[in-house]
């Protein structure tokens, strides 16, 4: 149904808690308030240990004193995963709570039975806090020992969760659904061995790490000058985007670029048709870009996938109270920060805000559709056509599209 499984989002919640506290610390150095220290690099690592089951979520934002571990994490945590859990104990599968967001930091005893936390606030002075629980319900916090600002929770994988504790598996939940998160997150094995690429000596950073310089002659019958190389362990690539092409101005955007994501994205090869850049920031801020996929035969599936994000966040896929029925045969991310999130799907559809949303989805694709048409007429009559299935549901739904599709539609002559 497009939501994520309920024993997997706490991946996201820790992980956007991390983002929040990073991106909350840029500001206080934005302000003066606060000094990053030099060659400071802003990031979330999840680090997993098989051998010990446990998962590592670290991020480099602003840490927590005492009182800010005993007001945030005993107090408004616990009572806000409380209430959250007392709303959705009732609901059915087709009722389910929107993104899930609330159960925070709390999320994490889903599939762990102890879980600690290691901070050290960014205020000068501040002591390390070591936090540990088992259950949630009861707490023990004493002086840690962590000396770089910012906090490290640990779980202790229960023994129905220790698939997260693989690599592959967490990977693919984070590459699923952290995957455009704004801040750098990085996925590790504890204790592996380490891996190496060579790269061009002058390619070299002052962050590498270099073991071995290479002198490499040219091969035999070869011209030229012996190329100079360094053996280094292998950079770690961020498994997050954190300036995806949504967030962007279209006019700074290429075709090549809206293909590349497309394909990215939705893992379809085939060149999508075209498409349609979202960018509102009134009434309601709102960013996202629809792909209208190619159909090259009758037996081409048609099924689209329209993902929804809440500030680079995901939620969920094709939440039809949000997007227009006939828009769900496309592909395409919608990311719209004023959504309610913890309200049922029964709540949205009720919602005039909501359905403000949804109508200006709605008129933005109508206005741009014609134009689209046109620009595409020759590569439709030749390589491709517009789901007939997609453009009955549309004049259906909206008689005002219909008179704009009028001139522009291509029908097949079965003669």
């Amino acid at each position: 149904n497009g939501f994520i499984p309920i024993t997997i989002f706490f991946f996201r919640e820790l992980i956007s808690n991390g983002c929040d506290a990073i991106t909350k610390l840029k500001k206080l150095d934005m302000m003066g308030e606060y000094n990053f220290p030099e060659g400071h690099k802003n990031k979330v690592e999840v680090i997993l240990d098989p051998e010990k089951k446990t998962l590592k979520f670290i991020d480099t934002g602003l840490g927590m004193t005492a009182d800010e571990v005993e007001k945030y994490i005993t107090q408004i945590a616990f009572s806000g995963a409380t209430q959250f859990l007392e709303q959705y104990k009732d609901k059915t599968e087709g009722d389910q709570i929107i993104g899930h967001f609330g159960l925070g930091f709390y999320s994490a005893f889903m599939v762990a039975d102890e879980v600690q936390i290691d901070t050290l606030s960014y205020k000068e002075g501040a002591a390390a806090v070591h936090w540990v629980s088992e259950g949630g319900t009861e707490y023990e916090m004493q002086e840690g020992n962590r000396t770089e600002v910012g906090t490290e929770i640990t779980l202790y994988l229960n023994e129905d969760s220790l698939a997260f504790a693989n690599e592959y598996r967490a990977r693919e939940v984070l590459e699923k659904y952290c995957s455009f998160m704004p801040v750098e997150i990085f996925l590790s094995k504890a204790n592996a061995e380490p891996e190496y690429e060579t790269i061009d000596e002058a390619d070299v950073l002052d962050t590498d790490e270099v073991v071995e310089h290479i002198t490499e002659e040219p091969k035999e019958g070869e011209e030229g000058e012996p190329k100079q190389k360094a053996k280094i362990v292998k950079r770690p690539v961020s498994l997050s985007d954190i300036h995806p092409l949504w967030t962007k101005n279209p006019s700074d955007c290429t075709k090549d670029d809206y293909i590349e994501f497309y394909r990215k994205v939705f893992m379809d090869y085939k060149e999508p048709l075209f498409w349609i850049h979202l960018n509102m920031d009134y009434p309601f801020n709102l960013k996202g870009i629809l792909y209208f996929p190619k159909i090259n035969t009758e037996y081409d599936s048609i099924e689209g996938t329209i993902k929804l994000y809440n500030n680079q966040v995901f939620i969920a896929d094709n939440i039809k109270e949000v997007i227009p029925e006939f828009l769900l045969l496309l592909k395409g991310v919608i990311d719209c920060p004023d959504l309610p999130l913890n309200v049922s799907r029964s709540a949205l559809q009720n919602d005039g805000f909501v359905q403000k949303i949804s109508e200006y989805i709605s008129k933005k694709v109508q206005i741009s559709l014609p134009e689209c048409a046109r620009l595409t007429e020759n590569l439709m009559r030749n390589t491709g056509m517009i789901s007939a299935r997609l453009l009955n549901m549309a004049v259906l739904k909206m008689l005002s599209l219909q008179r704009k599709w009028e001139i522009n539609v291509l029908f097949k002559n079965l003669d």
